[in-house]
């Protein structure tokens, strides 16, 4: 929870601060309830209001959700540095279904920590258990879906990764005091099982989706993803392929469509979308730590809610850092156009007849001749060097593992180097901190703003922007209105 003492926790409840969303709960004893800092019912009187770090928290203490400001529908809490970055790695991995199946002992041992310091480590950042944790998780999802779709409800129970629905009805009644059938009564069939599942993901404000949009677009690879007022692509999950679609919400939400293969995938999905378009960061306290550096101020209070744009998958986003180097995004572009048309998986076209491709996996590229697509024949070892790694098991890409530890083991890759890893680690494995060192469009930004002149004398500048350096590297290239357009000269990197 945040460091604010209760009373201030409560003023901010009183103002409905849009800035505390998801970064407390409010349970309410006299309702039994529990509420969201921005919950438009009146305000309870102080005395009767207990404050808790996270929604499971307040479900382990025995409080119901709002029907009004549903907290299943609120932000996450940040990203944490430190210690702290051991319960984000479980979080995403609890997402991914770590628990659904497995035990806390086992999520311990893949986090390279022991059962009970983890399960301390949860107790004193959101105030419950790993387990409660993940069924707070499934819960909030299952209450969507059965709200915004007309899933069997077996299907709503999978998706929502509960091994049955028997567990599931006992897990609903337990924490809804009711069945699931009983959000459905009178409501009726919205959608059939085989349409696309939309779902509504909260942020805290500001977001600057187009910005953000436009990020993507300039580097969207035709065939495999699209951006006109939203952003749309093809997937594949665990062997299952799929479509996802993400567009703005009036109001501090964006509307994600998901239409998979396979109803387990739904809540991992949800977490990559989440990631990939920076959901859950706290945007207020990342610019108020960056905004400390007078010189980096301007740019802050000119562009706030810049996010760092993610990756749907680290190993394609590694593929497309590789491709990046020495070339303009555009040039990278075309080229990540023709890898995909030569050694993509090729899908049924979409509606609008147009070309629809899955971006090739590792085991694909392991053994492509990719100078066919025009790449230098260094370039291509590169590549193949790459997915022969993560075809092999010799490198794991993972977002839930450390990254300082995945940045130590890419780079030790031929061909790949500082810039590559930090845009690698920004954009797939979402390390607030990293920085792509050696990015001249960096430098340039730096220089204008009257920050620094060279490399060298960025990154030193840049210790102040600890532990937010990915977000202040997106500002400085927007400085230079280098979102949305080309800005990839790149330090050369070594090719063998």
């Amino acid at each position: 929870m945040t460091t604010d003492t209760p009373d201030r926790l409560y003023e901010a409840m009183i103002a409905r601060d849009p800035r505390f969303d998801g970064r407390f709960f409010v349970g309410v004893r006299t309702t039994g309830v529990y509420c969201r800092s921005i919950c438009p019912a009146p305000t309870p009187k102080r005395p009767n209001c207990r404050f808790f770090a996270s929604a499971a928290a307040a479900q382990h203490a025995g409080f119901r959700p709002c029907k009004r400001c549903r907290p299943e529908t609120a932000p996450n809490s940040p990203a944490w540095t430190g210690t702290e970055a051991t319960v984000r790695r479980a979080l995403t991995l609890i997402t991914d279904g770590a628990l659904d199946g497995g035990s806390v002992e086992a999520l311990a041992a893949r986090l390279g920590v022991g059962e009970r310091h983890l399960r301390r480590l949860f107790e004193a950042h959101l105030g419950a258990s790993p387990i409660a944790v993940a069924q707070t998780q499934r819960l909030h999802l299952a209450k969507q879906l059965l709200e915004r779709t007309g899933l069997p409800m077996a299907e709503v129970a999978l998706s929502a990764g509960f091994g049955s629905v028997r567990r599931f009805n006992a897990a609903f009644r337990s924490v809804f005091n009711r069945p699931p059938s009983a959000l459905r009564a009178g409501v009726g069939a919205k959608e059939g099982a085989a349409a696309p599942i939309e779902l509504r993901l909260c942020y805290r404000p500001p977001y600057d989706w187009p910005a953000l949009l436009g990020f993507l677009r300039s580097r969207a690879i035709p065939g495999l993803e699209r951006c006109d007022h939203g952003y749309a692509r093809t997937i594949a999950f665990d062997g299952a392929v799929g479509l996802l679609a993400v567009s703005p919400e009036p109001r501090d939400a964006l509307t994600v469509r998901l239409h998979l293969e396979s109803p387990a995938s739904l809540l991992p999905a949800v977490g990559r979308a989440r990631a990939m378009f920076d959901l859950d960061a706290d945007m207020a306290g990342i610019e108020a730590h960056l905004a400390a550096d007078p010189r980096l101020a301007p740019q802050i209070r000119r562009a706030p809610g810049l996010r760092v744009p993610g990756a749907w998958e680290p190993f394609e986003l590694v593929v497309r850092a590789i491709l990046g180097q020495q070339i303009t995004v555009a040039g990278a572009r075309t080229m990540l156009g023709r890898l995909v048309a030569a050694h993509g998986e090729r899908l049924p076209a979409g509606p609008d007849g147009a070309d629809r491709w899955l971006f090739p996996g590792p085991s694909r590229l392991a053994e492509a001749d990719l100078t066919t697509i025009g790449l230098t024949r260094a370039r291509a070892q590169t590549v193949r060097g790459l997915a022969q790694a993560v075809a092999s098991g010799a490198l794991q890409l993972d977002a839930a593992d450390d990254p300082d530890d995945a940045m130590e083991r890419l780079k030790g890759l031929p061909g790949i180097g500082n810039w590559t890893v930090g845009y690698v680690a920004m954009r797939a494995l979402r390390h607030p901190d990293a920085f792509p060192t050696g990015d001249v469009a960096l430098v340039k930004a730096a220089k204008a703003l009257g920050i620094a002149d060279t490399p060298a004398a960025l990154d030193k500048a840049a210790e102040a922007w600890r532990p937010w350096r990915a977000y202040a590297a997106i500002h400085l290239w927007h400085s230079l209105s280098a979102i949305g357009s080309d800005h990839a000269a790149r330090t050369p990197e070594p090719v063998s």
